[in-house]
């Protein structure tokens, strides 16, 4: 086998093979804690597989020709997770990276959670995985000290090797598992975790394990999976949300060159089990979706159809009027407040909704034979697609298997499973594998969206140019009493202004949603750092300075909602990646005319992020965006520094797309749009001509970087348009937005 195929893994197949023959090694096992907690693990074990190679837990084996295998035991979805967490497992073992073979493991409940997501992947495993990787060290260092009857001080281990300093003599480690394999696993203090300084991998850069297949081309995505005899299958469902079949022929349908089955699937659940549609078999996927088109079917819509994203602007508008269904935070009286602040600004925020658009669609293969179903998907939540496969079907869990494939992109979309139900629902009713591949237009029309919003917006300034007064009245819409989107009683500026409201209030809204990347921060950062700038404008200061006072000199505000799982906010990492990138981006510098810089800031998921974006807007209103620095603040290390940077401007890239393009109309029930022609995404041509990223370690414990880097973007690019052209852009999407620059009297 070639390095790079070595570099890649076991293709899927041999996977699913190996994990027949490995079942007898023996294992270090702990459930992955916290990091106050990561040093109480129960006591591991080791032993050698029927292949004679040492497994140590199920994510590690080393076998005796040195080679060392990790399991990613996490979604890879196009973060890097897949070659970041094998790295801190790697750091403490001492072997070299090209040493490693990756991969994938399937759901399985030896890992632990596999839940992928909230910017959580590194946060929740970094202790426990340095633990394990400096554990197979510590067992391999006593197996090298016995063979040589020396003290286990005297040796070191390095690059794959254990070394005697006295006498200098060397065993790799595929020459020691048969002897650890005998030993006491160590535990305790007796197993020490390297120093950051004595790092050799960690904050390196490292190419992705699976870029090799991705630039061939090889099959490694869940679009890629083929098994014998298998059939293709597309699911038509009601374009109005809600809305169910009331007749199909499917006569005429089964008829159709390919076709194999056609029928009706009646549904259960509600929106997030199974939606009721028609699926069609056929032997390839052309045959499907050219039956698809010829699919006569009758919809009822139900009460669905009546709704619409203007009738909803219209019935928000109405309900920022009076009091919010529901008080987040009131501190002081910001009704007195206003009427005494030197100035006031009052102002309508509105985002709609929006879709995931992931490159690859959804797609899902899946098998039911002899009471069992198997399953091949690129999914965030392997669990809970299993448990929803379970109850929608009623399947017994433990008789449900999930393999877990590499996402071309998810966001947020791939922790839902209606596709992966859907499959499995069509799989059910068929003697044949059965792979479901969802259409561009099913993927738009048919998403768990990120929901809209609206936000009043009232607040005051001192004559010394203090804010006085905040209010937020914010509408979000739900489902069934569920909102899609909560504002957070502790949103900033709240705590940190003496008057403020923060409320809230529910539209009915049969719409699908979901969690879009960065949840609740993805636009509340926006409404709020626009917001500060536009009372910085009042204030007649720089937008820098104002938000700098504003923060003011606490170290950490409590308590802090859903910022980072209950942590505190860190005012000094905030006003230091603030500093900082201002700093780095030459903030305030004069600019040309049509020209201007906007600055934001944002604590979400762990990290703290501030961004400068420098824009030029010509005299028709052409936006173009010319640089974007950005500083982050996620913790003491970074782990792939490669990885890292991509994230960053990955989420840059992301959140400028959504916040220039994006924005879909509801009609009827319906989302309007159905292809890229329609729902544009961000082109090469207009992305930022300049990324710059720079990251600041702290002391604090290290974090993902999914989420944290998007939610200042769209700010920080209102704001420089308005320094540009004097234009506010309270409504998104941008590009719906008139930037020429009102004439100046």
């Amino acid at each position: 086998m070639s390095e790079p195929a070595r570099r890649r893994g076991l293709g899927r197949r041999g996977f699913i093979a190996a994990v027949g023959v490995v079942g007898g090694g023996l294992a270090i096992g702990w459930t992955v804690k916290r990091r106050r907690d990561a040093a109480r693990h129960p006591p591991p074990a080791a032993a050698l597989d029927p292949q004679g190679e040492l497994e140590l837990g199920a994510l590690l084996r080393i076998a005796p020709d040195g080679r060392v295998t990790i399991v990613s035991k996490q979604s890879e979805i196009g973060q890097g997770v897949k070659t970041a967490l094998p790295m801190l497992i790697a750091e403490e073992l001492e072997v070299p990276w090209q040493d490693v073979v990756v991969e994938q493991g399937d759901l399985d409940a030896r890992y632990g959670k596999q839940f992928t997501g909230a910017s959580q992947s590194v946060r929740q495993n970094y202790d426990a995985f340095r633990r394990l990787g400096a554990t197979a060290r510590t067992l391999l260092v006593s197996a090298a000290a016995d063979t040589w009857g020396v003290a286990e001080r005297e040796c070191v281990a390095a690059r794959g090797a254990v070394q005697h300093r006295g006498s200098g003599r060397t065993l790799a480690y595929g020459e020691l598992v048969t002897r650890a394999a005998a030993l006491p696993v160590p535990t305790g203090s007796a197993v020490k975790l390297k120093k950051p300084e004595d790092f050799v991998l960690l904050g390196t850069r490292v190419s992705g394990v699976d870029n090799d297949a991705i630039v061939t081309g090889a099959p490694l995505f869940g679009i890629d999976m083929r098994l014998p005899g298998m059939l293709h299958a597309v699911y038509v469902k009601c374009p109005v949300f809600g809305g169910k079949v009331a007749s199909a022929d499917l006569d005429a349908v089964r008829r159709l060159p390919g076709v194999r089955h056609a029928f009706v699937v009646p549904g259960s659940g509600g929106l997030m089990s199974l939606m009721p549609g028609v699926a069609i078999l056929a032997d390839s996927t052309w045959a499907a979706l050219s039956a698809r088109r010829q699919l006569d079917v009758k919809w009822d819509e139900g009460a669905g159809a009546q709704t619409s994203w203007r009738a909803i602007a219209v019935q928000a508008a109405a309900l920022v009027q009076r009091p919010g269904a529901t008080e987040l935070r009131r501190d002081g009286d910001v009704e007195k407040a206003l009427g005494e602040a030197a100035k006031t600004v009052e102002a309508w925020y509105a985002y709609p909704f929006i879709a995931h658009a992931a490159l690859e669609p959804l797609n899902c293969t899946a098998q039911f034979r002899q009471g069992r179903m198997e399953i091949w998907a690129g999914t965030q939540t392997p669990d809970w697609a299993r448990d929803h496969v379970a109850g929608a079907l009623s399947l017994a869990p433990e008789s449900i298997r999930v393999h877990i494939l590499r996402s071309g992109g998810a966001f947020g979309r791939r922790l839902s499973s209606d596709y992966i139900v859907e499959a499995a629902a069509i799989a059910q009713r068929v003697d044949a594998p059965i792979k479901l591949l969802w259409s561009r237009e099913d993927d738009l029309q048919h998403d768990h969206y990120r929901g809209g919003g609206f936000h009043r917006m009232r607040g005051g300034v001192s004559a010394q140019g203090r804010v006085t007064a905040w209010h937020d009245h914010y509408v979000t819409v739900g489902h069934r009493g569920q909102p899609n989107a909560e504002l957070s009683g502790d949103e900033f500026p709240g705590r940190w202004v003496e008057h403020c409201t923060l409320e809230q209030s529910m539209i009915e809204c049969p719409v699908p949603t979901g969690a879009w990347r960065a949840p609740g921060a993805n636009v509340q950062a926006w409404v709020v750092q626009s917001f500060i700038d536009e009372l910085a404008a009042a204030a007649g200061r720089d937008p820098l300075a104002f938000r700098l006072a504003l923060l003011g000199d606490r170290r950490e505000m409590r308590p802090a909602g859903f910022l980072s799982r209950g942590e505190g906010y860190q005012v000094a990492r905030m006003r230091r990646v603030l500093e900082a990138v201002a700093q780095k981006a030459q903030w305030g510098r004069t600019m040309p005319a049509g020209h201007g810089q906007g600055i934001a800031f944002h604590a979400s998921y762990g990290g703290y992020a501030a961004q400068v974006a420098e824009v030029a807007v010509s005299g028709e209103g052409q936006l173009r965006v010319d640089r974007v620095v950005c500083v982050c603040d996620v913790g003491e290390q970074i782990v792939n520094l490669s990885g890292a940077e991509a994230q960053v401007q990955g989420a840059i890239l992301d959140g400028l797309s959504a916040a220039w393009f994006q924005g879909l109309d509801i009609e009827r029930g319906r989302v309007v749009q159905g292809n890229f022609d329609t729902y544009p995404l961000l082109r090469i041509g207009d992305a930022a001509r300049a990324i710059e990223v720079h990251f600041l370690k702290s002391d604090n414990p290290t974090s993902g970087l999914g989420e944290p880097a998007l939610p200042p973007i769209a700010p920080a690019v209102c704001n420089a348009i308005y320094r540009a052209t004097g234009v506010r852009v309270r409504e998104l999407p941008i590009a719906r937005a008139t930037l020429r620059a009102a004439p100046r009297a």
